[in-house]
């Protein structure tokens, strides 16, 4: 008997799973506040040197603005003035002559910087004067975040598969809203680093937890839907996130009002169940069976027998043998090293492009909080219509085919947020959170060498938008190589993968095929709704 056979009886897309999946909508809201939240708190406005030290006895007093700025700041080649210089003492003769102000001695800023406070009241730049020779700092923002990140999918994914999903995603919630708000009040660069790795490190459970919990509780028919509906709280989250910057201009508050919707989800966290899944391949066959029972019951469906303990022993969800799994498991068999290779190149390059596209928004002629409003919403009618190219053409070709499309143009790059529901489908259950957990952490590689990859511009303009291409097409040729899911039942375990899975003795069986992933289109048990 297959677990897909006990969904259908207690019907796989009904009131509880949808209750899921708004829980999950809930919680995952805030992530791409967090996420590109350094495009905002961490923005460097206008800024020059502070002129109090040249304005002894009041020498600035009978002086425009404009004139004092003339008088005590080089000129750059574009004739604003510059950022990081300043006269030594002013220079009253160039408000008669400038011809001769290049050849002028200058000197780094004295006395700190005055910021342009006109888009920005305050960010991390102005906060702790994070420019000119301190401005490697505030660049590095971004990566301590996603290095915090990288590590957390590790950790998530080894824990939420010894340790359940449900728990780990309450840790999840709990601590990446305490790091999150203490961060906030942070006395120092140093403090705000620290604090925010640890924040991008915490709350990156939350998406690799809640996207395979919703997984594993759905029905195969329903599992596009629910992909599609899970990234659509980016979606929102992301659309969002500038009016709520808009509103918040100081980066502590910034900070503080897109961590606090994580309270609401810390409250609804009593309402999700563990994974029936999970529960099954760890043995825990009573608690399967209560929520297994409580799912038919909330979707209206009779209470058979096949939900209960006894008939689910004989879903075989993990090896012969009880034992643990772990990261080596992606790589002891040949068919799940493929695998895992496949799926992390195609996360490293889909991250990489799409945080390359993300963190080099140059704006549509328009201010800094629309342009980012307007890259937001064009995400949402692309990934309505995904539900269409799922159904039509199946995960694999409209994967490899959207990121052969993001690397012809490098501009439409809002389809290839399917590869989480996509990887979830392929990995087996007593593994699936390692795997996503891997997948994770090679996203989040791709995403520290988007900052470097922009890098390039300075070698040659269009060189990181050519690096950017290369690696979208290369992507998309490796993901052609993937299996196809759709219609396809969720592997449970590694002998699934393999190939060399017998049912146990005694067991129901419908004598549909074993799971063989001999081939790129990886062929397995075909699953009806």
């Amino acid at each position: 008997m297959k677990f897909e056979d006990v969904l259908v009886e207690v019907n796989g897309f009904g009131r509880f799973q949808k209750l899921i999946l708004s829980l999950s909508f809930l919680g995952r809201f805030t992530l791409p506040c967090h996420f590109m939240l350094t495009n905002f708190i961490a923005a460097v406005p206008s800024h020059h040197c502070d002129l109090s030290g040249l304005d002894t006895e009041g020498v600035f007093e009978n002086l425009t603005a404009e004139q004092r700025l003339a008088v005590s700041i080089p000129a750059r080649g574009d004739g604003t003035p510059s950022s990081c210089l300043m006269f030594p003492e002013p220079q009253f003769h160039l408000l008669v002559n400038s011809s001769n102000a290049t050849t002028l001695p200058a000197g780094p800023c004295q006395n700190g910087w005055v910021f342009d406070n006109s888009t920005f009241r305050s960010t991390l730049a102005s906060e702790w004067d994070l420019v000119c020779e301190n401005k490697g700092l505030n660049k590095a923002t971004a990566t301590i975040f996603f290095i915090g990140v990288m590590f957390g999918a590790v950790t998530y994914g080894i824990l939420s598969d010894r340790y359940g999903r449900r728990p780990m995603l309450l840790v999840s919630y709990v601590s990446g809203m305490g790091f999150a708000l203490i961060s906030a009040f942070s006395t120092s660069y140093i403090m705000f680093a620290v604090l925010r790795f640890l924040t991008g490190f915490s709350i990156t459970g939350i998406i690799i937890v809640s996207s395979v919990l919703n997984v594993e509780w759905v029905d195969v028919g329903s599992r596009k839907l629910v992909g599609v509906v899970d990234s659509l709280s980016w979606t929102f989250g992301g659309v969002f996130f500038p009016l709520i910057a808009y509103g918040f201009r100081d980066w502590r508050w910034l900070t503080i009002a897109v961590t606090l919707p994580l309270i609401p989800a810390i409250i609804s966290w009593r309402w999700f169940p563990e994974s029936a899944r999970w529960l099954i391949a760890s043995g825990q066959l009573k608690k399967a069976q209560f929520y297994l029972q409580k799912s038919a019951k909330m979707n209206q469906r009779e209470v058979t027998s096949s939900t209960k303990a006894e008939n689910l022993a004989f879903i075989v969800v993990k090896e012969k043998g009880s034992r643990t799994y772990s990261y080596l498991d992606l790589v002891r068999t040949p068919k799940m090293r493929k695998l895992a290779m496949l799926t992390g190149m195609t996360w490293f390059g889909v991250a990489a492009t799409s945080y390359g596209i993300g963190f080099n928004i140059t704006g549509f002629g328009v201010d800094f909080y629309l342009t980012q409003f307007i890259y937001a919403v064009t995400e949402l009618p692309a990934k309505l219509s995904v539900y269409y190219l799922l159904e039509k053409f199946g995960r694999r070709k409209t994967e490899a085919g959207s990121l052969l499309i993001t690397g012809v143009c490098l501009g439409i790059n809002i389809f290839i947020s399917k590869v989480v529901l996509y990887s979830s489908e392929l990995y087996p259950t007593v593994i699936r959170q390692n795997g996503i957990g891997y997948n994770s952490f090679m996203a989040r590689v791709g995403v520290a060498s988007a900052p470097l990859i922009l890098l390039l511009e300075e070698v040659w303009t269009n060189l990181a938008q050519v690096v950017l291409c290369s690696i979208t097409i290369l992507t998309s040729l490796v993901a052609s190589f993937l299996p196809e899911t759709r219609g396809k039942c969720l592997p449970e375990t590694i002998e699934d993968i393999e190939g060399k899975r017998e049912d146990p003795v005694g067991s129901p069986s419908d004598g549909r095929n074993k799971m063989n992933y001999e081939e790129p289109t990886f062929i397995s048990d075909t699953c009806t709704d």
